[in-house]
């Protein structure tokens, strides 16, 4: 008699603890209102687009062109396109070159290309372009940064799709901190990329032969990543405003909050 009553009252408190575990969820997941949940999914929608601009960005090699004057009496030119990871030389036709054109490009024209990664993440070294050579500390500085961005993007990312799938609601404030926190460092680290532009245009070889005129224009790879650091902020300031109250003038304003309602 004392075992069957042991086991009912065993069975009785497994239910206890599984409404318990219910009703503990139904309160985490009761703050989320399909209104919220809605707005919550749309701006993520427009971070992701922050997101797969900012990894075109970082992984492509269209930062910025190096291009070579043309020279009369030569069927060839010169032109260089590099990123934070890669270098790419290109010989182009002067005949595939927009009429018009002083400089050799832009550096999408077929031609005869050598491409290589920098050795200053691994060797130390660095690279040498048109008698040019980089600075590697700020070179290895824009890469370190945009990376660490990419880092904190992907930790704002992971931060939402908790706060959609468990309730999570402090989490919606982090996010929004790492989504802003993402687009400020790509933004540095695209402001430290055009010093170390600036560097190797006038870090000139003293070495024979002269070396040719240069002339740079950033690339599309540049470009996507101004997109993605716009947006990622715009999309961290969205996050931020949905973690206020509705209503938030209510608390400031006692009398300005009841005319409202």
């Amino acid at each position: 008699m004392m075992m069957w009553s042991n086991f009912f009252m065993q069975e009785e408190d497994r239910r206890r603890a599984a409404a318990g575990r219910r009703r503990a969820q139904a309160q985490h997941k009761s703050w989320l209102t399909p209104e919220q949940e809605g707005k919550i999914k749309l701006v993520l929608l427009l971070t992701t687009v922050g997101a797969t601009l900012a990894v075109l960005a970082v992984g492509t090699e269209f930062w910025v062109e190096l291009n070579t004057y043309k020279v009369n009496g030569s069927a060839v030119c010169d032109a260089a396109h590099l990123g934070l990871w890669k270098m790419c030389t290109k010989r182009l036709w002067q005949a595939d070159v927009p009429a018009g054109r002083e400089t050799c490009g832009p550096a999408e024209l077929p031609g005869e290309a050598n491409c290589s990664y920098f050795k200053f993440f691994t060797t130390g070294e660095n690279a040498h372009v048109f008698q040019r050579t980089t600075k590697k500390e700020v070179s290895l500085a824009a890469a370190v940064i945009a990376v660490l961005g990419l880092a904190v993007m992907a930790l704002g990312c992971l931060c939402i799709i908790m706060v959609l799938s468990k309730g999570a609601e402090f989490l919606l404030r982090v996010g929004a901190i790492c989504f802003g926190l993402s687009g400020l460092l790509l933004l540095v680290s695209l402001e430290v990329f055009r010093h170390s532009v600036h560097a190797l245009v006038q870090r000139v070889s003293p070495e024979p032969p002269r070396p040719p005129a240069l002339t740079y224009e950033y690339s599309w790879s540049l470009g996507c990543g101004v997109g993605a650091s716009l947006v990622l902020l715009l999309g961290g300031g969205c996050f931020l405003l949905l973690t206020l109250p509705p209503r938030p003038w209510a608390s400031l304003c006692p009398k300005w909050g009841h005319r409202a309602t």
